[in-house]
């Protein structure tokens, strides 16, 4: 049991290092992108490995390797309160609606010039600064990862492999809710037991439910219980 604990707590403190690690990228590519465009493809690569990480292990890079992701976990989520995502936001009319508004955008803005390369930079970085502000807004009138819910990126990881390597619930959930609490999307999962897997596609694949179930009732679908 101590040894589950400690695996426990290691996964969790892995992710939390590595999201303090990579936070950085995001804040200096939005304190000094309008002044060096080319920091704006630190955003296109981030896209590139969302959509990538997606074919394998759904949103895991949304739960553990997006900079923004870490911003809002790590500093923006313990100065917020942790209210409600509306189900319109995680509906998929509107996140593709979303979705759709914000690649043609950004097509557009880049077909004006496209061959030069500072101004694909700087159309990253508007992009990234302005949805930022937006996720900003949102974590403080409603939840710390309520961009998350909206998020293109997130939305298209949804689509590519949100079916991928899902959450195991074991019937001795004791559904006391620990892990809804601790889950940085406020997924519902202790309703799942019966089913055995948790089928929300939205699942960021981070350890922190898993971490704080009493019963060692989660776990990924490779492992066992």
């Amino acid at each position: 049991m101590q040894a589950v604990a400690q695996e426990k707590y290691q996964a969790v403190s892995n992710r939390r290092k590595l999201q303090w690690a990579l936070m950085p990228i995001m804040l200096v590519t939005l304190a000094l992108g309008w002044k060096y465009p080319l920091l704006g493809f630190t955003v296109a690569g981030a896209m590139l490995t969302g959509i990538v990480g997606a074919f394998y292990k759904g949103r895991y890079v949304c739960g553990n390797l997006c900079p923004r992701g870490a911003f809002f976990d790590r500093l923006i989520a313990p100065l917020t309160r942790r209210g409600v995502i509306p189900d319109f936001m995680r509906g998929m009319p509107f996140r593709l609606g979303v979705l759709s508004a914000m690649m043609g955008f950004m097509g557009w803005r880049i077909a004006l010039n496209p061959s030069d390369p500072q101004h694909w930079g700087l159309v990253f970085w508007t992009m990234c600064a302005v949805t930022t502000a937006v996720g900003v807004g949102l974590a403080f009138t409603l939840h710390p990862r309520a961009w998350c819910a909206i998020c293109p990126m997130g939305t298209m990881q949804n689509l590519i492999g949100g079916h991928k390597d899902r959450l195991q619930v074991s019937h001795n959930c004791r559904e006391c809710g620990r892990c809804e609490a601790a889950c940085p999307m406020s997924l519902s999962i202790a309703e799942h037991k019966e089913t055995g897997a948790l089928t929300d596609r939205d699942c960021l694949k981070c350890p922190e439910c898993i971490a704080s179930c009493p019963s060692n009732a989660l776990h990924w679908s490779e492992k066992t219980s």
